[in-house]
């Protein structure tokens, strides 16, 4: 039987089972959840710290990352960074229950999402296939197969979930980021409330406290709009959410 430290293959990238990358210094967690994500059909890794899951990631693909914060040396959030300079490979953070703090840096380092311990291994699955299935979907309007999304010079092309600035040069989004980004696309000059936001761009239940979505729109707003003297393109209407100000056209 695979030990759970030894990485798979790259050759089996090949199958059709989506391969996690599970990452946590706790052994009984680490176990639990490998158990259970591959009795749902998933293959596995797992990892103790970053020096396995960057040996890991260096010899297997992975589609997916299951990230704790707490780890010995390296910490999560660090090790998020490091796969942010280089992929857009999905992370779904492991945080403390109730630690807001871990959350929003998550988030802003490019999480796509989060989970509080303790946890339910369901409530995790559900929002590891979540995250899947917004990477490995693209989401097509009014079924119109690659149909571009131009504005302000900038383009959209959802067939490839790609962003192109003026220059022609590809930006790098996260998960979260492009889902929010396409959710204001196909609906632009129309305030959206970030309870429709959440709804839309994390396909979960929003909490009246949860600050992601602000900060997944900071983000996108530091990649959108480079200066600042620059029209803002996400509008804040206080009180009531967003509003994404450009005109946008579909060719």
């Amino acid at each position: 039987m695979q030990d759970e430290h030894m990485p798979f293959p790259a050759a089996a990238a090949a199958e059709a089972e989506p391969h996690v990358l599970v990452v946590d210094d706790d052994g009984e967690i680490r176990s639990l959840v490998t158990k259970f994500l591959r009795d749902h059909g998933f293959r596995v890794s797992a990892a103790r710290d970053g020096r396995e899951m960057r040996d890991i990631l260096a010899t297997a693909t992975i589609n997916l990352v299951v990230l704790d914060i707490m780890l010995p040396g390296a910490n999560g959030l660090d090790l998020a960074r490091d796969i942010r300079r280089t992929s857009s490979l999905p992370i779904v953070m492991l945080t403390a229950k109730g630690d807001e703090t871990d959350r929003i840096v998550g988030l802003e380092i490019g999480a796509d999402d989060y989970i509080a311990k303790p946890f339910s291994p369901r409530e995790l699955l559900a929002r590891i296939k979540a995250v899947l299935r917004r990477v490995n979907i693209a989401p097509v309007t009014n079924g119109a197969p690659g149909r571009l999304f131009r504005f302000e010079g900038w383009t959209l092309d959802p067939a490839r979930r790609e962003l192109t600035d003026p220059a022609g040069v590809v930006v790098d989004l996260s998960t979260g980021e492009y889902d929010l980004l396409l959710s204001f696309i196909e609906g632009p000059q129309r305030v959206l409330s970030r309870d429709q936001l959440l709804d839309l761009a994390r396909n979960r239940v929003a909490s009246g406290f949860d600050r992601s979505i602000d900060v997944q729109i900071s983000r996108l707003r530091r990649k959108i709009e480079p200066t600042a003297d620059a029209p803002p393109m996400i509008k804040t209407v206080r009180g009531a959410g967003y509003m994404f100000v450009p005109k946008v056209e579909r060719a």
